[in-house]
């Protein structure tokens, strides 16, 4: 009996946790993700900086799809082709077809090829490399807000960590603009496959900081999402999308 309840315990906190998260994007929420303490509302200028093509569908649709239904530009930055495996150029195309499903156009989308950023395990990227490469995006863009990975790269990889460090490295170094810079927070696999139960965490630790400088973001279109993951079919192998949260890089 002990069991049985415990099980049934579980399968109803599961769907409340998935009726909260379907029924929290209507709600106004992470309004300080794009008002600068508490100022108006102004159009931003966002650039989401990824290490390869299916970053931006596998961790970053739920901040796409709040930045465009919220009437920002997204520009798209993506440092490698991801020829890891010899599938460089069919990569680039399907990136290309994941941000036609995210509502963001061709012509916003940057996919870089250079020689000393390859994508693979075990490939060190130059930090002062990808702070010039950004910069000079930032400068041609008007970009008034990056989006990134944090130094774990939510999947460890290591090309997610460089260029966390490469945005932190124009950050403390060059950067002279009035810019805001948000991570997207790594958790813990116990988190990542939670589903929508990890929502009550999420929301607890971004209350937590009151100053705004964490913020929680509920994926408003996840249908979009996942027909933007489906384009990148040479990747494609388990996708789920519910919650994602932010701080701000100091």
């Amino acid at each position: 009996m002990a069991f049985i309840l415990i099980i049934a315990s579980l399968v109803f906190l599961w769907i409340v946790s998935l009726c909260k998260v379907l029924l929290l994007p209507r709600i106004p929420f992470g309004n300080h993700f794009t008002h600068n303490n508490g100022r108006a509302f102004r159009k931003r200028n966002a650039l989401l900086v990824i290490a390869h093509p299916d970053d931006e569908s596998m961790f970053f649709t739920p901040t796409i799809n709040f930045l465009t239904s919220k009437g920002h530009n997204v520009q798209i930055l993506c440092l490698s082709i991801g020829d890891a495996d010899g599938k460089g150029n069919i990569r680039k195309q399907e990136l290309f077809q994941a941000c036609v499903a995210l509502k963001v156009p061709m012509q916003q989308v940057k996919i870089v090829n250079h020689p000393d950023l390859q994508d693979g395990f075990g490939k060190v990227w130059s930090h002062n490399l990808l702070a010039k490469i950004i910069e000079e995006e930032i400068t041609r863009c008007c970009i008034d807000m990056i989006i990134t990975f944090d130094s774990h790269g939510v999947s460890g990889h290591c090309n997610h960590r460089d260029v966390h460090y490469g945005v932190c490295k124009l950050l403390h170094d060059t950067l002279q603009r009035d810019i805001e810079v948000w991570e997207l927070v790594s958790t813990n696999i116990l988190r990542k496959y939670s589903g929508p139960v990890d929502i009550w965490l999420s929301i607890f630790l971004a209350m937590l900081h009151t100053n705004g400088t964490m913020q929680c973001l509920v994926n408003e279109h996840s249908r979009r999402s996942v027909i933007a993951m489906a384009q990148h079919s040479s990747q494609w192998v388990w996708y789920a999308c519910f919650t994602f949260y932010y701080k701000t890089i100091d």
